[in-house]
């Protein structure tokens, strides 16, 4: 279905709802917006719900004086310019969050981006791999607390990749195909936003501080034009325990953004960035439009694009795509 407008005021007001707040960390105020520049303010829904309605919609718009809504999905999102950014907006999208949709506000004529670039675990796929490659090696527990500490900022990302290869010594190479085809799974609306993107003539690609093992795969699965990630060490197929180094990861990250950019004549202003952990920060700092998905508490706090209830279609959403100009 295209988009259509709408063409009525339902009566339905938001500023009746009850005031739930939402117990996560707000996220940080987008500080480069110029408070007078025009803005497109996006709503979205989780495509399993797609229960966006007509009059949350309009509540909101008549509350901010917003312009016509434009639809770009039934049920799941759509958006409307607004002059300014409205002082109490992060009151309403803890409102919002709490009803289960996800709001963000954003510069409406520079939000189409020419470059994404993405992390891997627990964005474009579903899976930590080091954690299941160390399930596989009996250690699963023991790597899967210190990758959600890592994650989370609370321990140094170098230091926890070493320290969680190092309990993958001695497993058989052969596990990490087992994995890929057994354990990993691609996050929902992967493919529709490399493919839709790439339609375009943007550049897509996969930054991680996982391993080429998977970003290879992972990376052809949904179409990406380049991976960068660490290696895995291995003696007659068999993990030696050791990573490649340099080790990549948060500042490899902005290197790879910087040189992607630089290479096409752009700016990391130009790139979408999309990511959940503390090692993604520098990247998204960086971006133009930097989305958090379904991110740890402390990374969110610090990303004013947070999606919590979609998935990766949201960031289509977000450059103003229409479901009817997805490319799968």
């Amino acid at each position: 279905m295209g988009r259509f407008r709408l063409s009525f005021r339902a009566t339905f007001a938001l500023a009746k709802l009850p005031r739930l707040v939402y117990r996560m960390a707000r996220p940080a105020r987008p500080s480069s917006l110029g408070e007078t520049a025009v803005q497109t303010i996006t709503l979205l829904a989780a495509p399993t719900r797609a229960d966006l309605s007509d009059s949350i919609i309009d509540a909101l718009r008549d509350r901010w004086q917003g312009g016509h809504t434009i639809w770009l999905a039934p049920g799941i999102a759509a958006e409307f310019p607004v002059d300014q950014i409205p002082g109490d907006f992060w009151q309403e999208w803890e409102n919002m969050q709490a009803l289960g949709f996800d709001m963000a506000i954003q510069p409406t004529a520079t939000r189409r981006k020419a470059i994404l670039i993405a992390d891997m675990d627990s964005t474009m796929i579903q899976q930590e791999c080091i954690d299941e490659l160390a399930d596989f090696a009996g250690v699963g527990e023991r790597v899967a607390a210190i990758t959600a500490r890592a994650m989370n900022g609370e321990l140094n990302f170098h230091e926890a990749l070493i320290e969680r290869v190092g309990l993958l010594a001695g497993l058989n190479e052969s596990v990490i195909a087992q994995v890929l085809a057994e354990r990993i799974t691609l996050a929902p609306g992967g493919r529709e936003l490399v493919a839709t993107m790439r339609g375009q003539g943007a550049y897509a690609a996969l930054v991680s501080g996982g391993f080429l093992e998977f970003t290879g795969p992972v990376a052809k699965m949904l179409g990406f034009d380049e991976d960068r990630a660490n290696t895995l060490l291995s003696d007659d197929g068999v993990l030696t325990g050791h990573v490649g180094l340099p080790v990549l990861g948060r500042e490899a990250k902005v290197e790879a953004l910087h040189d992607i950019a630089a290479a096409r004549g752009l700016t990391p202003q130009d790139a979408i960035a999309v990511g959940d952990g503390a090692n993604d920060l520098g990247m998204l700092q960086l971006a133009g439009t930097r989305v958090a998905l379904h991110a740890k508490p402390s990374v969110a706090a610090q990303v004013s694009i947070r999606v919590n209830h979609g998935d990766l279609t949201a960031l289509l959403y977000l450059q103003g795509y229409g479901r009817d100009e997805f490319l799968i």
